[in-house]
């Protein structure tokens, strides 16, 4: 059977339909923040939160919880809140507290697995959920309820406050001395990127999620000079090479997450070139 004929049979697997909407949506998501992110220079927060998630993984696994997204979820954002509030402190400055904070997870959450896991392949365990595996093409109903609510919640929230975000984003200082409570839309950001770090987890796993959020924004940022034109190819272009990657990881047999940031990084090379092309042009 050729590749092409592959493709045309996959969407009547319900699995890889499944697979497919969950990818869309995380990538969406995660582009959509990702501008914002990438300008407030706080991309680091998602690699920080990734890390608290994955400690929450382990805790659920080893206590036998098998939709893990319901402990993860809270503790994501209970960690999202404590590093915004705390995380500006005279004492630690908001970059110390995201690196302590996600060294602890990581380092708790495998030793509560090597010591308490039942399982008895606990490398194989904690390599898929840092790095992804093939268990996005084994997700629930209800995993894509879940993560359809949640990316609802992230959409919603980035249209609903746009205005807000624009301006927090750019220029806090001007934005409070205009009123606005800077500290509540920092939240919210901090909670939404929180969500996408929960679903996102079973697509590329704990440590590349921070991949989906910044190569699509950097990309962008080269074909792009406003934030809305920012944004809106951002998102076209994580959701291409999610759906792409995931195509291609079960075509190739390569790993999904993997797979998907290697497009992402491809993208963010191809628009750097053109962004250098357009420049010699111009002079």
């Amino acid at each position: 059977m050729s590749p092409l004929d592959q493709l045309a049979m996959y969407p009547s697997y319900s699995f890889v339909v499944n697979a497919l909407v969950v990818g869309a949506l995380v990538a969406l998501c995660s582009s959509l923040l990702g501008a914002t992110l990438v300008m407030k220079r706080l991309s680091y927060i998602g690699d920080g939160l990734s890390h608290v998630a994955f400690g929450a993984y382990a805790v659920a696994a080893v206590a036998g919880v098998t939709q893990d997204m319901f402990v993860i979820a809270p503790v994501t954002v209970v960690a999202a809140v404590l590093l915004l509030r705390r995380g500006q402190s005279a004492k630690v400055k908001g970059d110390a507290a995201i690196a302590m904070m996600s060294v602890t997870a990581l380092a708790f959450g495998y030793l509560v697995m090597n010591v308490f896991g039942a399982k008895s392949n606990v490398s194989g365990d904690v390599c898929s959920t840092l790095f992804g595996s093939t268990s996005i093409l084994t997700l629930t109903a209800l995993d894509v309820g879940v993560s359809a609510v949640m990316s609802v919640a992230v959409v919603g929230g980035f249209a609903l406050l746009y205005n807000r975000v624009f301006a927090v984003t750019f220029d806090e200082s001007f934005a409070r001395a205009n009123g606005l409570p800077v500290g509540r839309y920092n939240l919210a950001i901090a909670v939404m990127i929180a969500f996408v770090i929960v679903v996102g987890m079973n697509l590329v796993g704990a440590l590349l999620l921070s991949a989906l959020v910044v190569f699509p924004a950097l990309a962008a940022m080269r074909a792009c000079r406003t934030f809305r034109g920012v944004t809106v190819l951002a998102a076209g272009i994580g959701v291409v090479c999610a759906m792409v990657g995931m195509l291609a990881s079960v075509l190739l047999g390569t790993p999904v997450g993997s797979t998907i940031v290697m497009l992402d990084a491809v993208a963010f090379a191809v628009f750097c070139l053109v962004g250098r092309l357009k420049k010699g042009r111009v002079q």
